[in-house]
């Protein structure tokens, strides 16, 4: 099932260091689920000075629970980066790529 997830960080000034802190890892971790098919597309979200504030993404999982076994373990929740999370079930209408 396709999910829509949005994670905002926190507003505390140290919140833009635990990023850089852990985005190395975190992005390691998405890029492996994206070679397995789990993340479909994924970013930042920015602020209107281009900081980055958060983060977006579509994965499908077989279940919510996976999801959110994947979220406990991810470097930007482990790491205190993302304060506020919001998980949506998702249906793309649309998709680029291999399987258009």
């Amino acid at each position: 099932m396709q999910y829509l997830v949005t994670a905002y960080d926190g507003t505390d000034p140290d919140a833009p260091a635990r990023r850089q802190a852990v985005r190395e890892a975190h992005l390691a971790g998405a890029r492996r689920l994206t070679a397995e098919g789990r993340i479909l597309i994924g970013g930042a979200i920015l602020n209107d000075s281009g900081e980055m504030i958060g983060s977006a993404v579509i994965v499908d999982f077989p279940s919510r629970a996976e999801l959110d076994d994947w979220l406990k373990s991810d470097p930007y929740v482990t790491g205190g980066v993302w304060q506020k999370i919001e998980v949506i079930p998702f249906r793309a209408a649309v998709r680029t790529g291999k399987d258009r």
